[in-house]
């Protein structure tokens, strides 16, 4: 959503949306004879009969996400608009105090680290602590019940402003770890009483802010159905079909022609048939004021009251935003939808709140939750852990872990050394404390130095340099903390070079000359080339620290000093600075063409440093336990008939059909405890060409691997993971050789043949004819075109 509309919405509308909220009375009030206060009858009756109740203008009135309720019946008001990113958020929904209690929530780090921990246990474990926090600001009416997290798009191009905001860019990895973040956000995949309701966002194709004049708001993406379903698709597939969320989020940008909040064919053929999520009535809501773009930029449909029809009977049910409210009455009166669409939209938002208990009083659960149970030093604990399992050691000749004591001078430079609020990133709340890099090394007992030069991302002037010079003589040992931040990369705000700047390579280059031994820490989500650093003997280390959170500082510091064992891994691709020039934001394929270097790790070779890089202070050794199945072997290769695969799974969708279970026994050779990230990647020659180089199929974290000990990863595979797409989008699996590999280098690696006839595991729907947006108006500038179309006709009297 845009962050303009929201600053405004949060310091205009905030008290606005408070009046009048609350709960409904279910005992004395107006609603009490109303089978919406019935808890023996199913959700679906209560709202179905809550909507009953409405007038005409009083379900339009409630079509929007700042909801006025209805007064007459004791429906209090209601904001569909609360945000909970990494920790409860500022947005118009929430309300913090000045001061005092809820005046702040645990701060998270961003989930582009947390997702770099490859751990879904912390995962699950964080998600419960943030709707417990949210939970007690709604028992003091300082916040409603929906949360609009995660963002679980695909983080694809290193040039996308919002990448910080996902757990970046594999999509298995996205699928797993949003299976465990619902659950903990939710209290289950099928709770009596959701904890909260979580909403999967932005559906779909959506990884476009700016770039090049191509806005959001206008941007048509173009996917083919293998790159959708591949690679697009699955994060979302695992929300709903898999892990029952509450409600999803349908984005600013076309697919293939249509605004995704009016396609049918995204929000009722995939999202509610294909994959099944019906049965609790789940709601979707517009991203802010993308139905009144369904009209114009996108130009989709010719009149307001046309546009705003369309994304109803699409199925959009919310609209964040007010063109519900003012133009369905409109298209209403015209004839353009029937009541029934209108009402099924509400009887879902309402279904939705009746799962979260807001119509049973003080027996939910959850109501007994208050301020006591926000921030508690368990949470605070969690959040420093949480920081320190993702950070990424990426260079080290031997200098750490060091040790730093009062016998020291530290010297911290660059524009990150004092970060406060730079360490939450977009989308966070009031931090109890922020521990930056300057507080924590001042808790080592050392002296400290500091220079917060050079000043900006954008800033190439040298006139406080001298500050940083001072501070290298000064010093024992130098750190450089810098890379990017909110400046260059954001909500609204794409990338345009993913280099270092010339003043901080400048920087960092003259310390590392006046004090070798150097250690960068690069902070930032998206991809920086690093080559420089890494190739530069006066460099002693690079670790890699993103958005760290209200305890970043204290987590690199205990990463430095080995309080901490780093074991955290890119959860991206570090590209080469020129990757920039070689292929457009616009193109959306995958796969390696002839304008086309090919994305992500999966079709990309040249990286400066590959998804899944991250050292340790130790050394580790894999191998693979040899299967004991009803499958024999053959030269040493095991072989697996399909037919045998696929039969006798009870599964309602094949592909979550079990495989095997491989153990990995991994052993700790070094000398150092520490936690390992068992990845494990399949390659080989099946299915449509090309083949990628390899793909994650299961992972799993191990934690304090004593020095000379084991410990055995048991990574799960199912049908899926075998399987790859068809041109047509169908997931099938197909006859071959295959490779397990474990870990980057690969450390262990098992080779496997199924035999027989394809199997097609999924059937997916087919779309319409892709279509192309009629407009010489609303384009991107010179080098966008993503195709040989060109767009046009549209007319100035749309305009």
């Amino acid at each position: 959503m845009s962050l303009r509309y929201l600053a405004v919405a949060i310091a205009a509308q905030a008290s606005a949306q408070l009046t009048g909220r609350g709960f409904p009375d279910c005992v004395n009030g107006p609603l009490s004879n109303n089978t919406v206060c019935d808890t023996s009858a199913d959700p679906l009756a209560r709202a179905t009969a809550l909507i009953a109740a409405f007038t005409l203008q009083e379900k339009l009135n409630n079509t929007g996400s700042t909801s006025p309720g209805v007064p007459r019946l004791g429906l209090p008001a209601y904001t569909w608009w609360q945000e909970a990113l990494h920790g409860v958020a500022s947005s118009p929904g929430v309300n913090f105090s000045d001061s005092g209690e809820y005046s702040y929530a645990t701060s998270f780090p961003q989930p582009i680290l947390m997702g770099a921990a490859f751990d879904d246990e912390l995962i699950r474990d964080v998600a419960t602590v943030v709707s417990t926090e949210a939970r007690a600001f709604n028992n003091d009416q300082r916040a409603g019940l929906d949360f609009w997290t995660p963002n679980i798009n695909p983080f694809k191009d290193p040039r996308w402003g919002r990448g910080q905001e996902t757990p970046g860019e594999d999509p298995f990895h996205l699928s797993s770890y949003v299976h465990a973040l619902i659950d903990g956000l939710q209290g289950g995949y099928d709770p009596k009483y959701k904890r909260i309701m979580a909403t999967c966002k932005h559906f779909t194709g959506y990884d476009m802010e700016s770039w090049n004049g191509n806005l959001r708001y206008q941007w048509d993406a173009h996917i083919n159905s293998q790159d959708l379903v591949e690679y697009y698709m699955p994060s979302f597939q695992s929300c709903a079909r898999d892990s029952n969320v509450a409600a999803f989020m349908c984005s600013y940008n076309s697919l293939n022609g249509r605004p995704t909040c009016a396609d049918p064919y995204l929000l009722q053929t995939i999202l509610r048939e294909h994959w099944g999520w019906t049965e609790e009535q789940q709601w979707v809501t517009s991203d802010c004021d993308a139905v009144q773009n369904i009209y114009l930029p996108h130009g989709y449909n010719d009149t307001r009251e046309a546009a705003v029809a369309q994304a109803l009977i699409a199925g959009t049910d919310v609209d964040c935003g007010t063109y519900f409210q003012e133009f369905l009455p409109g298209a209403y009166a015209q004839g353009l939808f029937d009541i029934s669409v209108l009402d099924q939209a509400l009887v879902r938002q309402y279904s939705g709140l009746v799962r979260v208990g807001y119509f049973d009083g003080p027996s939910v659960p959850y109501r007994n939750i208050t301020f006591s149970d926000v921030n508690t030093q368990a949470s605070q604990a969690l959040a420093l852990k949480a920081a320190e399992e993702g950070i990424a050691l990426l260079k080290n000749d031997g200098a750490l872990p060091m040790k730093i004591g009062a016998n020291m001078t530290i010297g911290l430079v660059g524009d990150w050394a004092n970060a406060t609020t730079q360490m939450q990133g977009n989308y966070a709340g009031i931090a109890p404390y922020l521990h930056g890099p300057y507080y924590a090394a001042n808790q080592t007992g050392a002296k400290v130095a500091i220079a917060n030069v050079p000043g900006g991302q954008g800033d190439p002037t040298t006139d406080n340099w001298r500050k940083a010079w001072t501070v290298a003589n000064q010093s024992d040992q130098l750190f450089y903390l810098g890379g990017i931040d909110n400046t260059v990369e954001l909500e609204g705000n794409d990338r345009v070079t993913i280099a270092w700047t010339g003043a901080q390579l400048d920087m960092i280059s003259r310390l590392a000359e006046l004090k070798p031994g150097l250690v960068v820490v690069q902070m930032g989500a998206g991809s920086l080339d690093s080559s420089a650093i890494l190739n530069n003997p006066n460099i002693s280390a690079l670790l890699w620290a993103g958005y760290p959170g209200q305890d970043g500082g204290t987590a690199i510091f205990n990463i430095i000093t080995g309080k901490t064992a780093p074991a955290g891994r890119l959860p991206t691709t570090m590209y080469p600075a020129n990757y920039i020039a070689q292929v457009p934001m616009t193109d959306m394929s995958l796969r390696p063409s002839t304008n086309n270097p090919g994305r992500t790790y999966q079709w990309y070779d040249k990286a400066i440093l590959p998804f899944g890089t991250g050292m340790h202070y130790t050394n580790f050794t894999a191998s693979i336990a040899a299967p004991t199945s009803r499958y024999g072997s053959v030269n040493g290769s095991t072989t697996y008939s399909i037919e045998s695969l696929t039969t006798g799974c009870n599964e309602t969708y094949m592909d979550r059909c079990p495989f095997r279970t491989f153990a990995v026994g991994v052993t700790n050779t070094g000398s150092v405890c520490s936690d390992y990230v068992t990845l494990g990647y399949l390659t080989g020659s099946f299915g449509p060409t090309p083949y990628p180089l390899k793909r994650l199929v299961a992972y799993t974290r191990l934690h304090d691997v004593q020095a000379g000990s084991s410990q055995t990863a048991n990574l799960v595979l199912d049908l899926a993971s075998l399987s790859r797409v068809a041109d047509n989008g169908d997931r099938v699996l197909y006859p071959g050789d295959y490779a397990l590999m474990i870990d980057n280098a690969p450390l262990a690696m098992v080779n496997f043949t199924l035999t027989g006839e394809a199997y097609t595991l999924d059937h997916w729907p087919q779309p319409p004819e892709p279509v192309y947006q009629a407009t010489d108006y609303f384009v991107g500038g010179f080098g966008s075109t993503y195709g040989d179309e060109i767009m046009v006709n549209v007319t100035s009297t749309m305009l």
